[in-house]
């Protein structure tokens, strides 16, 4: 019989300094998936689903701590009856933190018991892995601080159930071993790779930041992703442009008031973000309850001109931005992402003529001129040639812009005050550039917002260069949409009639959409946004919102080497 190579255990030495102690709960993760460990503990990502929500919900009793844990060489001299609930524990030997829900025991001797929501499972050992490895470490924490603790429960909530679990070498090994290779992971800086049709995937609460059937298809093109990124959000922005109104807390709802005078409310908790337009004051109670919850506030000027955005302590993901900055110093890096981004708005300027035609006539020459022009924008040697070959296109494509607005009769005269020559901004100086702008910049308000909650700094971008003020990366991810979704808005508007002629106002060279008019222009705005269209590489629906995000989370991927190029989008 050959002789076994046994394992030599090499765990982590002593933290010191600033390091920080792994939750015990990461171990849990860690088990169940590498790849969702580090975006949680790593990356700072989190996300809310049906299961976790329920999970917090049952988890209320024990979260309320109850009873002492003594010390241990107190507890065994008195052999006192010890029942503490939502104990802290941490070990620097271990690396180790952990919020117990409940230690159980007499003197010296303990049981940890960890709540689960859910029923028992009926398996060999009783209790999955994951949880057995959880429950094992904090016996491990109870050891550090001088108790005996030979084994541990799980309490499943749902089925009322007790299991118990020894803490046996072969457990004890496994957990040691957890503890180090996360440990690893989390120092070597890399991000493991996502899980390959698994079925733990889509209960996942973070699949759609995790995207691992994408990455995968990204990277091999062979297994189509399953629909996983199409949650519907309920929360929406809401939108405040009463000139000195006041936005106020009352217990979980958010109230708009003039002169003591109740506008509007809504409860914070469908709220999305909050745009205030103009002058609009905010009681600090407030924006602390918004700061704290993550609902970001843009500020815009009365006209709708971007500002700039107030939250909280924003996203944890250093790691992110910092492969954002770096490739922004990069010149290659920024020319490749810069070039691609041009090349899908060429390309879905050229869809919006295709489409929305409304003349016999097809502009064939402006098409044509469009797909020469995208070509040269994919292999442009420099920003500036760049730059010229989008205006170019840009200026072919607004030269033939009024070919998409609906025709004017003799019956629908006003809609003659619709003509659109050229565009012009600051100011604009007619009807359809009004709105152009309006768009453009709640596209921004949009994306800037978006980055922010990914994780990105929106004021450092590729293409556009950092001005004072500018969210320069979110006007380069809002290039290809520019077509999708605002200048679709002013089509639509127009072309179904939902803004007159009557809905702007005219002063000093300057036009401007007055308040009615500028409701029904945001309400077909939102509307584009909830749109939804089938992605054509991925194969799954989903809404315009919704695919702003999963854009910047692709953009994070491929900064943070896991994609070799952006995939931009770009509508059949």
């Amino acid at each position: 019989m050959e002789p076994q190579q046994r394992e030599l255990a090499l765990p982590f030495p002593e933290l010191s300094g600033d390091q920080p102690l792994i939750p015990v709960r990461m171990l849990n993760e860690h088990v169940y998936c590498p790849r969702l460990a580090y975006l949680m503990w790593v990356q700072g990502e989190w996300a809310d689903s049906a299961d976790t929500v329920e999970g917090r919900h049952r988890h209320k009793r024990v979260d309320t701590p109850s009873g002492d844990l003594p010390d241990a060489a107190q507890a065994r001299a008195e052999d006192v009856e010890i029942h503490a609930r939502s104990v802290t524990l941490s070990s620097n030997s271990l690396g180790l933190i952990a919020k117990l829900d409940l230690i159980e025991g007499e003197g010296d001797r303990v049981t940890p018991v960890d709540y689960k929501r859910g029923k028992r499972p009926h398996i060999a050992r009783g209790v999955y892995d994951p949880e057995r490895v959880q429950l094992c470490a904090q016996g491990l924490l109870l050891r550090e601080h001088g108790y005996v603790c030979e084994e541990g429960a799980i309490y499943y909530v749902e089925s009322k159930e007790r299991v118990g679990v020894p803490f046996d070498d072969e457990l004890i090994a496994q957990t040691r071993n957890a503890i180090a290779e996360l440990r690893a992971m989390a120092a070597g800086g890399r991000i493991p790779d996502p899980l390959v049709d698994s079925p733990k995937c889509p209960r996942c609460s973070l699949v759609t930041i995790c995207l691992p059937d994408e990455v995968q298809f990204l990277r091999q093109g062979e297994l189509a992703p399953r629909p996983l990124a199409v949650p519907h959000h309920e929360a929406l922005p809401l939108y405040i442009q009463q000139h000195n109104a006041k936005l106020s807390k009352k217990g979980g709802v958010l109230e708009v008031s003039k002169d003591d005078q109740v506008l509007a409310t809504a409860r914070i908790g469908e709220v999305s973000q909050v745009v205030v337009m103009g002058n609009v004051y905010i009681t600090a109670p407030c924006l602390q309850e918004l700061m704290q919850r993550d609902i970001p506030v843009t500020w815009h000027s009365y006209g709708g001109f971007f500002f700039g955005h107030t939250i909280g302590n924003g996203h944890k993901n250093v790691e992110l931005r910092t492969a954002q900055y770096r490739a922004s110093f990069n010149d290659r890096a920024c020319l490749r992402l810069a070039r691609s981004l041009v090349a899908a708005k060429i390309a879905n300027c050229r869809t919006q003529l295709r489409r929305n035609w409304k003349f016999e006539d097809k502009p064939e020459r402006a098409l044509a001129d469009l797909k020469r022009i995208q070509q040269q924008a994919a292999e442009a040697d420099s920003l500036d040639v760049l730059l010229g070959l989008e205006g170019h296109a840009a200026s072919i494509y607004f030269a033939h812009f009024r070919g998409v607005l609906k025709p004017a009769t003799d019956e629908d005269g006003p809609l003659l005050a619709f003509d659109f020559a050229k565009r012009n901004r600051r100011p604009p100086s007619d009807p359809v550039n009004a709105m152009l702008s309006l768009a453009y910049s709640m596209l921004a308000r949009t994306l800037t917002v978006t980055l922010q909650a990914v994780g990105f700094d929106p004021f450092r971008g590729f293409y556009h260069q950092p001005r004072y003020g500018r969210p320069a990366l979110a006007l380069d991810l809002m290039e290809p949409f520019r077509p999708l979704l605002a200048d679709s808005t002013v089509i639509q508007v127009i072309n179904n009639g939902e803004v007159h002629p009557s809905d702007f106002v005219s002063a000093a060279g300057s036009v401007n959409l007055a308040p009615d008019g500028r409701k029904r222009f945001i309400a077909a705005f939102e509307r584009r946004l909830d749109h939804e269209v089938t992605h054509p590489m991925f194969g799954y629906r989903l809404s315009y919102r919704r695919l702003l995000e999963l854009q910047a989370r692709l953009l994070g991927r491929h900064l943070l080497g896991e994609l070799a190029e952006y995939p931009n989008f770009t509508t059949r």
